[in-house]
């Protein structure tokens, strides 16, 4: 059973960071993020798979940085510079081999507000 957790969430003012963290229970082909706002459908935030190609977000290239770590079957989403329009539920995503099955971790709420 593929289990992702994530951790990070939280309440940040606009132009804040913050840096999501999600754990694999076992080694992923790909893994990323994926946020879904009120009212809105779920959207690519940004993933990355293990040749190292990524793909990002046109609105989120520049302020965020996806990485993963193999050793610890975990990957991270550094979001910088945000702003009230990324307020979101953020859901890890994985893939164990291409093309294969995707698994979603439980969510975490990520909102920008002064």
């Amino acid at each position: 059973q593929v289990q992702l957790v994530e951790s990070g969430g939280g309440l940040v003012q606009p132009g804040g960071s913050l840096r999501l963290s999600c754990a694999a229970s076992v080694p992923m082909f790909s893994m990323g993020w994926y946020r879904q706002a009120p009212g809105k459908s779920r959207e690519l935030v940004a993933r990355m798979n293990s040749w190292g190609n990524t793909a990002y977000a046109d609105s989120m290239k520049g302020r965020f940085t996806v990485s993963i770590d193999n050793a610890k079957n975990t990957v991270y989403l550094q979001m910088n510079s945000l702003k009230p329009e990324d307020t979101a539920v953020y859901y890890c995503h994985g893939h164990r081999h291409a093309g294969g099955v995707e698994y979603w971790g439980q969510g975490t709420q990520v909102t920008v507000s002064s």
